[in-house]
């Protein structure tokens, strides 16, 4: 119905944004993670929220995402058993999408299962019901739509390894640890992913 909101920035809160367009005010429920973003907006400044609006028995609710990316993970997250509006917005609070898209590909529910009301069967169900979905695809920083993990050209062995270490400290991993094991793996061979599960079975 809606695919973006477009106007002021009247109100802002926590888990809330209002936008005044068109001399109407539109309130959505937003992720802490939007919200950060939406902090650097002054009140009366013009904003853009992109949208879902979920239509339950109980009433209707409007969702707000700063970029599409988040946006578009929202809508992979809901379509998990289990996974509801609220859970899915639990859960990008906590994790930017890199993150969660880290934490699923190394197979973390332990990591995900930090969101709040997130429990370790949920966090499991979200991997295995996910993890093909977001295995071929990457997010830009830039909070564009998901593109392809394949680049035009082959990334380097050592570009690869970067990745993987980033991915790995996000899983709480120290740089020492992941740096005694990652020197043992060829890395020409194996894609990111790969790299991140022989480091996790080492590590």
């Amino acid at each position: 119905m809606f695919s973006y909101i477009k106007g002021e920035l009247a109100e802002l809160s926590v888990s809330s944004a209002t936008i005044e367009a068109c001399g109407v005010g539109y309130g959505l429920t937003i992720s802490q993670t939007t919200h950060g973003k939406l902090c650097r907006t002054q009140i009366g400044d013009k904003a853009k929220l992109y949208t879902y609006l979920s239509v339950k028995e109980d009433g209707i609710e409007l969702f707000g995402f700063y970029d599409m990316e988040e946006l578009s993970f929202f809508k992979l997250l809901i379509t998990v058993s289990g996974v509801g509006p609220k859970a899915a917005l639990s859960i990008l609070s906590a994790f930017t999408v890199s993150e969660l898209t880290s934490a699923i590909i190394a197979d973390k529910p332990k990591v995900i299962s930090a969101a709040q009301g997130i429990g370790p069967k949920t966090a499991s169900r979200i991997i295995l019901e996910l993890k093909d979905k977001v295995g071929g695809m990457s997010y830009s920083s830039s909070g564009t739509d998901p593109i392809p993990s394949a680049r035009p050209a082959s990334p380097s062995a050592g570009s690869k390894l970067l990745d993987a270490e980033s991915a790995l400290e996000v899983l709480g991993y120290s740089r020492t640890e992941i740096q005694n094991v990652i020197r043992s793996i060829d890395a020409a061979s194996l894609s990111v992913e790969d790299i991140i599960r022989e480091c996790l079975r080492l590590l």
